[in-house]
């Protein structure tokens, strides 16, 4: 019985999940139109609006969010999910600052579909997709530092966006990528409740687990791809 309400109240998130991408708020990633109007006519040092908008950025930017769960899924240790998300956040803090600092410019349809790729990766990866097709397993730790760099570039693209001042830009980027890592550390906080969850409800069937597992890393590839085809259709469409 708690396993089929569990199944039922996942199966309803994912749907959730995948309507929001279908209806194009995936461009959002929590930027509201105060936020526009704020990040637009700000001048100068902002450094307590910067963190809260990185830190909202991160809460509701689920395609991030989706890559996490990927990345943490299997792991038990707390100091393997230390090095994991420190790989990563090291990835996206990279490009976040050098891609805005840099005007270095990146078509933000691809970038986002990049990401909705990574989250099929992850998926694909923990179903272990990549030793029974292939026999091969790549490295885990490089996949998410490189995925990480492309997570960067598209929290780069969204500040773009605003062409935000120069006056106070490098504080108020270090102050948005703090709030990001907040952000971060809350939505991981649930994430691990939720895994530790799932795990206590199937301790002693391991096949139950099983069932879990293959469930939800299969919807993280549905969602990614469903994401990373959006994105795709949008670029060819707006170019």
């Amino acid at each position: 019985m708690i396993l089929t309400k569990f199944f039922k109240q996942f199966i309803l998130l994912v749907s959730i999940i995948m309507l929001m991408i279908m209806s194009g708020q995936c461009f959002a990633h929590g930027v509201d139109e105060n936020t526009k109007q704020f990040l637009i006519g700000n001048e100068g040092i902002a450094i307590i609006p910067y963190l809260y908008i990185g830190a909202k950025h991160m809460v509701t930017g689920y395609d991030h969010l989706l890559f996490l769960v990927g990345v943490i899924f299997f792991l038990y240790k707390t100091k393997d999910i230390l090095i994991y998300v420190s790989l990563f956040t090291l990835g996206h803090s990279l490009t976040l600052l050098t891609g805005v600092l840099g005007d270095i410019q990146v078509n933000a349809y691809l970038i986002d579909a990049i990401i909705g790729f990574s989250v099929v990766y992850k998926g694909f990866d923990n179903l272990g997709g990549f030793k029974q097709l292939f026999n091969f397993q790549p490295n885990t730790k490089i996949a998410v530092l490189i995925f990480g760099l492309f997570h960067g570039f598209g929290l780069a693209t969204k500040i773009q966006e605003f062409e935000i001042a120069e006056n106070g830009l490098v504080a108020n980027l270090i102050s948005f990528n703090l709030g990001v890592e907040v952000g971060q550390f809350l939505a991981l906080g649930m994430v691990l409740i939720i895994l530790s969850y799932i795990r206590n409800l199937s301790i002693n069937n391991k096949s139950v687990y099983n069932n879990i597992s293959t469930l939800i890393n299969t919807s993280l590839i549905g969602a990614g791809t469903l994401l990373m085809m959006f994105q795709l259709t949008s670029y060819f469409t707006n170019n």
